[in-house]
């Protein structure tokens, strides 16, 4: 395939796709291009961002009726065929002949790579194994001291997942510190998100590097580009003394203390109309999973706050008033906020 013809063609459903390197462009262009038009013909975007509970429905229909096809016994096998060496020749044969790559990604209307992704997390049964054992944090020091990040061979050897055991030594690799943030950590952090925002700019316009280098201490940023997701592994390496779910928690707190002015927002009575305004706009979207959201606008519901402000804020409710909450769809959930906590917390206010 013509490399750029390719990378130009896909340029249409696919935005940020100067940035994909060119085997990956290849790899697209042979999985997904043909899939993009048959979904642009049926007027589908193609969508990136969080899975909906449709897609995964989708994915679960998908595997279950590739298993039917070939006569594989288990998920495991089909997704993770490495785990299983005496199979490997079969399991490949049966994926090719039967068309793997097309029939997993059926009715999806997203890059091949991330439904394979998606699939390996739902179906991996070593991802859902709970909070890690003493033991096992010492097992899994050792296992990087040997092996260093090859978490492939790490997650083999404690059979969890590859990210599960990335996260967790993410963690553990150094003396973290649980207390309070001082000022020079909180210092550490911002210099450090300001590095990655300055070169994401650079990335993205290299024109504007000329202004960048006149200013070192303003960076003017929109507000999307504040609130998205950061390399949260890299701020944590820069900040040292905090793992990288700290970093994202504190850098969260600082966005909503900034742009409501360090007003408590969550307390008294702000803090109970805020609550059922949110109850209000989620259960008026009718949507069906958290992905049909429009988060960003729904900050308004509360204040001039980050949408993972909101985003938190929901699911301390769900957490603490909806029971069984982990059973529940999100529009039962908001269906049961909006019914039995609404009334509740109108009253109280």
């Amino acid at each position: 395939t013509d490399l750029d013809a390719a990378r130009q063609q896909l340029e249409e459903f696919i935005p940020h796709v100067k940035n994909i390197s060119d085997s990956s462009i290849r790899k697209m262009a042979g999985r997904d291009l043909t899939r993009f038009k048959q979904f642009k013909k049926q007027g589908i975007a193609v969508k990136f961002g969080r899975f909906t509970q449709k897609e995964n429905n989708q994915i679960r229909k998908n595997v279950e009726e590739f298993l039917s096809l070939t006569g594989l016994d288990s998920a495991e096998k089909l997704l993770f065929t490495s785990r299983y060496p005496e199979d490997k020749d079969t399991i490949h044969r049966l994926k090719t002949q039967h068309h793997f790559c097309e029939k997993i990604s059926e009715g999806i209307p997203r890059p091949w790579r991330l439904i394979y992704y998606r699939a390996r997390k739902m179906f991996d049964p070593n991802n859902y194994k709970g909070r890690y054992t003493n033991e096992e944090k010492e097992k899994l020091k050792k296992y990087q001291a040997l092996h260093g990040n090859d978490w492939k061979k790490i997650s083999e050897l404690m059979s969890r997942s590859n990210l599960s055991v990335a996260m967790k030594f993410s963690e553990i690799k150094s003396a973290i510190n649980y207390g309070p943030w001082t000022k020079e950590e909180t210092q550490k952090l911002m210099h450090a998100v300001q590095e990655v925002m300055r070169r994401r700019l650079e990335a993205e316009n290299a024109s504007s590097l000329s202004s960048l280098e006149q200013s070192n201490r303003d960076l003017w940023i929109d507000r999307e580009k504040l609130c998205q997701q950061l390399p949260w592994t890299e701020i944590e390496a820069k900040v040292g003394s905090r793992y990288w779910r700290q970093c994202k928690q504190k850098w969260n707190s600082i966005l909503t203390s900034k742009m409501s002015k360090g007003q408590q927002l969550y307390r008294g009575t702000k803090g109970l109309q805020a609550k059922i305004n949110l109850i209000k706009r989620l259960y008026e979207t009718n949507a069906e999973d958290t992905s049909e959201v429009n988060w960003e606008e729904l900050s308004n519901a509360i204040g001039d706050v980050p949408r993972a402000y909101v985003q938190a804020k929901f699911y301390k409710l769900k957490v603490s008033c909806v029971p069984f909450w982990q059973r529940k769809t999100f529009s039962e959930i908001t269906e049961y906020l909006f019914e039995k906590k609404l009334p509740e917390l109108e009253e109280k206010l």
